[in-house]
């Protein structure tokens, strides 16, 4: 396997596995939503998803294209939440990666729309 793939941090990769494992089996439904136009290389191009990147799990991530796509529900909106959003951010992009957010609003309530400006991304990048 390439190293490309080997995207974790050692440190806590075992229980960040675990936790990876069990939200890949109960997803929220906008996940479920977006995972079912993203899998399969529906857009050209693999995704994983729930998928361990250093010290974190990203909903969606595109290896190849070091593309990140994260589904927020309300909680994000948070001010603790937002910090920490923030440093995650940083540092995934210290890595190399673009990350894009959708609300969990958006993709329910407009798919098309968040496949369309995934695809953007995708062809920008």
């Amino acid at each position: 396997m390439s190293t490309l793939y080997k995207t974790a941090g050692t440190a806590s990769y075992k229980l960040l596995r675990v936790n990876a494992h069990q939200m890949r089996k109960e997803p929220t439904e906008a996940e479920s939503v977006l995972w079912e136009r993203l899998r399969r290389k529906n857009l050209g191009i693999r995704f994983y998803r729930q998928h361990i990147i250093d010290e974190y799990i990203v909903d969606f991530a595109c290896l190849e294209r070091f593309l990140i796509i994260e589904v927020d529900g309300k909680y994000h909106y948070t001010g603790e939440q937002q910090e920490n959003d923030k440093k995650r951010e940083n540092r995934l992009q210290q890595l190399g990666y673009t990350i894009i957010r959708f609300t969990n609003e958006a993709v329910m309530c407009d798919i098309d729309n968040t496949i369309n400006e995934i695809k953007k991304i995708i062809n920008n990048n």
